[in-house]
């Protein structure tokens, strides 16, 4: 063989050796890449607020109501949580459980039941308020989705019989569902008033709502019990 000849086969030999080499090593990225996927982020719980004006954040700033600053107390404290506002200004707990399927139809992992303040300003039943609270809490146990029930203080305005029922249906449906309970959204207030002491410095002018201020107080009191119920989903505990 000339060595033109000889020396082009040579030439030839390596570059077939070389592409071989380079498909190999294609062949070979992909598998591991198909073998071992790029790690993807974990996405937040979301914690659905449901409740009334008192969580919307009537009267507030943006950023200013009881989610934003839940939201961020949970952050500060270590959870990877995303806090969703499903409060609707004037519900009543039969509002909150007309408008559940559409407050399940997005992601939920889990919710805290924030209603009943309607129900007392409009002097309901409470053996209504607690045959709607009850469906709602028996829909979430359905659904395996964890949930905390919020109550809030009774009057006495109405009589002693509507106090005591008022008053009995929050522990009572939450032992009742395996809920988590928080009995008082109204704690810091509540304490005051017992103590004979003014909270108006925390509320708006209509006494009904709290300010920026008090919403910064009830969060101080509300987010150690979030986050203990939260740190209980995570460790697969819950409803």
């Amino acid at each position: 063989m000339a060595y033109g000849a000889a020396a082009g086969l040579g030439k030839r030999c390596a570059a077939a050796v070389t592409g071989a080499q380079w498909a190999k090593g294609v062949t070979l990225a992909l598998a591991l890449s198909v073998a071992a996927p790029a790690a993807v982020a974990a996405e937040p719980l979301r914690l659905v607020a449901l409740g009334d004006s008192l969580t919307q954040g009537y009267g507030l700033a943006q950023g200013e109501g009881l989610v934003p600053q839940l939201q961020a107390w949970l952050r500060d404290a270590g959870h990877d949580v995303e806090v969703i506002n499903a409060g609707v200004s004037g519900d009543t707990t039969a509002g909150g459980l007309s408008r559940l399927d559409w407050t399940l139809a997005e992601p939920v992992d889990a919710m805290l039941v924030i209603l009943g303040g309607n129900d007392l300003l409009r002097g309901i039943d409470p053996a209504a308020s607690r045959a709607n609270l009850d469906a709602i809490l028996e829909r979430l146990a359905d659904e395996g989705l964890p949930a905390m029930l919020v109550g809030l203080p009774a009057p006495g305005n109405y009589g002693p019989e509507f106090r005591d029922a008022f008053a009995a249906m929050y522990p009572e449906l939450a032992e009742a569902h395996g809920a988590a309970l928080y009995p008082d959204l109204l704690q810091p207030m509540s304490e005051k008033a017992e103590a004979g002491l003014s909270f108006s410095d925390m509320m708006l002018e209509d006494n009904i709502h709290p300010n920026t201020e008090g919403v910064a107080v009830i969060v101080e009191a509300l987010g150690p019990e979030v986050s203990a119920f939260l740190r209980g989903i995570d460790a697969g505990e819950g409803s």
